[in-house]
C-alpha cells in the first residue's frame, strides 16, 4: 500500500516535466507492471554504482526490456 502510494508519487515527481498526455501514459504503464520499473531502477542504480553516467545506464537497462516496455505502452 505505502510502496504503491511512493511508486506513484515518484513517477509524478519525476515526470513533471513531460506533457500531461505523456505522464498519464507512464502512470498507467507503472500501474500496470509495477516490479518491471523497480527492476529497471535496481539495474540502473548499479550500473550507476559501477560508474556508467546515469543517462547510459538508463539507455542500456531500457535496451534490455525494450519488448515489456513497449508492451506496456502500446494503447
Amino acid at each position: 500500500m505505502f510502496k504503491d502510494f511512493f511508486l506513484k508519487q515518484a513517477v509524478k515527481f519525476g515526470s513533471r516535466n513531460l506533457p500531461k498526455e505523456q505522464q498519464e501514459m507512464l502512470r498507467t504503464a507503472v500501474e500496470k507492471d509495477p516490479k518491471l520499473f523497480e527492476k529497471i531502477a535496481k539495474e540502473i542504480d548499479v550500473l550507476k554504482k559501477q560508474g556508467k553516467p546515469e543517462m547510459y545506464a538508463a539507455l542500456d537497462v531500457m535496451k534490455k526490456y525494450q519488448k515489456e516496455l513497449q508492451g506496456l505502452f502500446e494503447k
